[in-house]
């Protein structure tokens, strides 16, 4: 039966942890609040070691608003750096990646080299008086871990170390991150019209896999799909008991039972979601990492890169970006279909559709139970000091 305007705005007969408000979406306020609470306050993955093969390698990205540039030092240790001249603030380095072993401010020509220090001021005999000095000029460090050769970021000096934080969160990954060297094969980025939590929702919760016409051929059909459980971490990480599944329903694919990452099964998935905004999903031959970098409640840039063993041989690469772009190219059956829903959300909601969305599906903590996607939300709601479900409120209530 269709309802009323009123029965449509009204509040949900749910309890507060299972169901969102869609302001949380699309209110620059809360976006706002959210660069400040979440995004600068946690760790963030920022690329792969493989991106900074060689000494002196750097890669600029922009992360919760600022721009950081992420570098390889002579003694191979990675650093990252806030990407802003100590003299006026302009960006220091403006290429996307290279290779240098200094960088120099295009405005004034202040230098530095890349371990941070201000290693040049041009006439700096003016700064006498004044008492500015290379010494006190360096760049601002940005605290930076490395861990199964991904590369995280955090802005936040006060924040716990890395490790405390992720926990025990990547136990599925370590048996495969961790048995060769892996480089990226391939990096898309796309300019997505919905929120980010929207994209990352995607990530967390399998029910969505309707959407996917391979995934109900592949995943749904395979046995034990609908009895994996799903583990939930401190920091509202998360992982998925893996399970295998039968690639070659899909006609013109086969099995992949070649070329099977060290670790895995034939046919094996594995997925692991780390709080607030990004996904690993191994799958049988190739790994895909996806990470999303908000700019406004309404677009965000999702960075997806693909991963393989490097060092490979040309056949056994070429086997396995296939099988990569299959699912997860452009192209592929999976990617663009997981753009597209997010988009559609919201499109709807920004003009005036649903006020609420619903995660009130239980079924034990098992597949397709909203479970990640609640404990999402209640750390959201920890950091925020709001709840999802009513984020207008001053604080969150004790009940939720």
């Amino acid at each position: 039966m269709s309802r009323t305007e009123a029965e449509w705005s009204q509040r949900p007969r749910l309890a507060p942890r299972e169901y969102v408000s869609t302001q949380i979406y699309t209110d620059p306020d809360i976006f706002a609040r959210e660069r400040e609470r979440i995004h600068r306050a946690v760790w963030k993955f920022a690329c792969h070691e493989s991106e900074l093969a060689s000494v002196n390698d750097f890669r600029t990205f922009d992360h919760a608003g600022t721009p950081l540039v992420v570098v390889r030092g002579p003694d191979g240790v990675i650093r990252t750096f806030v990407n802003s001249c100590s003299h006026r603030g302009a960006l220091v380095v403006r290429e996307a990646a290279g290779n240098a072993a200094h960088w120099t401010c295009l405005f004034h020509h202040w230098m530095y080299d890349i371990s941070g220090a201000c290693t040049a001021i041009p006439r700096d005999q003016a700064y006498a008086e004044s008492g500015v000095c290379k010494a006190e000029s360096g760049l601002r460090a940005v605290r930076t871990a490395v861990r199964l050769g991904m590369v995280f970021v955090n802005l936040d000096d006060t924040a716990p170390a890395f490790d405390d934080y992720v926990g025990d969160a990547f136990e599925q990954l370590e048996p495969v991150m961790g048995a060769e060297p892996l480089e990226v094969i391939q990096l898309y980025r796309n300019v997505v019209n919905a929120n980010w939590k929207l994209l990352q929702e995607v990530q967390m919760e399998l029910y969505h896999e309707n959407l996917h016409f391979v995934n109900r051929q592949v995943a749904m059909g395979a046995p034990g799909y609908f009895a994996r459980k799903w583990k939930i971490y401190p920091n509202a990480h998360g992982t998925l008991e893996p399970m295998q599944q039968k690639y070659e329903v899909i006609a013109g694919w086969e099995q992949r039972a070649e070329k099977t990452l060290p670790g895995l099964k034939p046919g094996e998935f594995r997925i692991v979601d780390l709080f607030p905004d990004t996904c690993i999903i191994v799958r049988t031959t190739v790994m895909r990492i996806d990470t999303m970098v908000p700019f406004g409640p309404d677009k965000t840039l999702l960075e997806s890169r693909g991963l393989g063993i490097k060092g490979e041989s040309a056949a056994d690469r070429a086997l396995r970006t296939k099988h990569h772009n299959q699912y997860w190219g452009p192209f592929g059956r999976n990617y663009a279909e997981d753009v597209i829903a997010p988009e559609a959300v919201h499109r709807a909601i920004k003009e005036g559709g649903t006020p609420y969305g619903l995660f009130a599906r239980h079924e034990d903590e098992r597949g397709q139970d909203d479970v990640l996607v609640r404990s999402f939300y209640a750390e959201w709601g920890r950091r925020m000091g709001v709840a999802a479900s009513d984020p207008k409120a001053r604080a969150v209530r004790a009940a939720e």
